[in-house]
């Protein structure tokens, strides 16, 4: 049974915050919206898990489903833009659940009045690339218009579907696994912003949006069931994605701050809005928690990709202090919160 209207401070309006991938969005899904997937058990992953998305048996697989929405602001970016946005990132959810051969995909495009013509057909032309680049097709959608005034230019929804013969969640830590992120952190969310407020940052600071499904495939080739949790870093960044493994997995994370790569021009525009990368979204970036005995095998299955030349072993599963990230930044160590609300709001 679907509760009520919320009481006391749960019943506060809804912010910017509750979309940002923080603290403040998981509360609002664990109060809102969890009794959905009630009343009976899913035979497999169903929605209380809070994984990347769900995993239904069929025979002797499973059946990998997952949605997205997306509302970036401006939809054009450097590196990229809302078309190749939506379908990048609903390849990656199904990725990080161990499909890496999505079966289809489906599109909902909803459009303001008045939004350019050509600028929708430049959205379609890059969405069709990155179809091209992931080896999936859009399979089926729909398409809205809005009034002018009641939509802000462009919003997609798509979803995404495929089989595996094993579902790799984000609960699988244990004390002494190793912590990978495939390349740089923070570009895509410094990307958009620098663009939306129009700031001149020295060098190509660009969006590192992409399909991983290949380069998860040659990870899940090299470590097998050693590989024990994936996600990608997008709302909420990496120090996000550690604080949902330490949480779910009941161990605490220690991070090597200066292990984690960061490109100079997502370091320097970081910097000048006093932003930490480690909060900040990325598009094209996967954290994956290894085994130590295959952490070198996996490691350089990801370097010999393109999308992972700059991968990084940045962390360790700790019995210590479960829940917790505890940040080492080579002068001292320090706990590593997680952010209420994304500080860019509308990123993706």
């Amino acid at each position: 049974m679907i509760p009520g209207p919320l009481a006391g401070p749960a019943a506060e309006r809804i912010g910017l915050k509750h979309g940002a991938g923080g603290r403040a969005m998981r509360r609002l899904v664990e109060e809102l919206f969890l009794p959905l997937g009630e009343p009976g058990p899913v035979d497999g992953v169903g929605l209380a898990a809070m994984d990347d998305g769900a995993a239904l048996r069929v025979g002797d697989q499973w059946l990998i489903v997952t949605t997205d929405s997306h509302v970036v602001q401006p939809p054009f970016f450097p590196g990229g833009d809302i078309g190749r946005l939506s379908i990048s990132g609903t390849v990656n959810d199904l990725a990080m659940m161990g499909c890496t051969e999505p079966l289809g995909l489906t599109c909902a495009v909803i459009v303001e009045e008045g939004f350019p013509r050509a600028d929708l057909a430049r959205i379609r032309d890059s969405m069709a690339a990155a179809c091209a680049e992931a080896g999936v097709t859009v399979v089926t959608g729909d398409t809205k218009v809005m009034g002018k005034g009641e939509l802000d230019g462009i919003a997609l929804n798509t979803a995404g579907f495929g089989l595996t013969r094993r579902v790799v969640r984000d609960d699988g830590l244990r004390p002494g696994d190793r912590i990978l992120v495939t390349g740089t952190v923070g570009d895509h969310g410094l990307a958009v912003l620098t663009r939306r407020r129009d700031l001149r940052i020295e060098g190509a600071l660009s969006s590192d949006v992409a399909p991983l499904n290949g380069l998860v495939r040659a990870a899940l080739a090299a470590g097998g069931d050693a590989v024990v949790a994936m996600k990608d870093p997008t709302r909420g960044g990496l120090a996000s994605v550690l604080h949902e493994f330490a949480e779910k997995a009941k161990v605490g994370v220690l991070l090597d701050g200066p292990s984690v790569p960061v490109n100079a021009e997502t370091a320097a525009a970081a910097e000048i809005l006093g932003i930490d990368p480690l909060v900040v979204a990325n598009e094209g970036k996967a954290v994956i928690g290894v085994r130590p005995e295959a952490v070198d095998r996996v490691l350089a299955a990801l370097r010999g990709h393109p999308l992972g030349r700059r991968a990084a072993v940045v962390g360790t599963a700790i019995a210590e202090r479960p829940g917790d990230v505890i940040l080492d930044t080579g002068l001292g160590r320090r706990l590593l919160a997680e952010v209420e609300g994304e500080p860019l709001p509308r990123i993706c």
